[in-house]
């Protein structure tokens, strides 16, 4: 069976509610099975199991990973992900961080083409307010960013896209019938 492996670091619980809400609106039309990791208790220890990926992290300071990821970030520059769809979510504050919004997107997205993994999920920028990301590139996020702080009310509507989009990038289980049942 298909396994995609959602793997994140939360500290105030931001990519926690993303990931399980992503979980949730996969789990509406994929058919495989979907696993939450956080990776302050499990690292990235079932990483090679899943036949593709989410890590979701959050920025912190000026441009940093979240502590967990801080911590276990060696193991994903390590870990085998040829042939493997890797996608990127993350929380920031725009308006807080306007200089580095996003940018843990971006120190995930290099250790993952590293590894040999293909980034797929990239988004718009459009209706965000910051002046700088590492996290973009030719114009768009490296993934689905999202701004719990400044734009709560817009979370739910970029993740739904956001998961359609990945749904048909990854080839995942479950989409193409879900395009025919309408």
């Amino acid at each position: 069976m298909f396994t995609l492996g959602i793997f994140y670091g939360s500290t105030y619980g931001n990519t926690y509610d993303a990931a399980c809400e992503i979980a949730d609106e996969l789990k509406k039309y994929f058919t495989g099975e979907v696993w939450l990791h956080d990776v302050a208790d499990q690292g990235l220890k079932r990483l090679e199991e899943c036949d593709a990926l989410l890590l979701g992290c959050s920025t912190w300071n000026l441009g940093d990973l979240q502590d967990d990821w801080a911590r276990c970030i060696g193991q994903l520059e390590a870990a085998p992900l040829q042939g493997k769809k890797v996608a990127l979510f993350g929380a920031g504050d725009q308006y807080g961080y306007p200089d580095s919004f996003q940018d843990a997107l971006a120190i995930l997205a290099e250790k993952v083409r590293r590894a040999g993994g293909e980034l797929v999920g990239f988004t718009s920028t459009e209706g965000y307010f910051f002046s700088q990301s590492l996290a973009v590139e030719e114009g768009r996020f490296v993934g689905l960013a999202l701004d719990y702080d400044n734009q709560p009310e817009l979370s739910s509507v970029r993740i739904r896209a956001w998961v359609e989009q990945i749904a048909e990038e990854m080839a995942l289980p479950g989409c193409a019938e879900r395009e025919v049942l309408g």
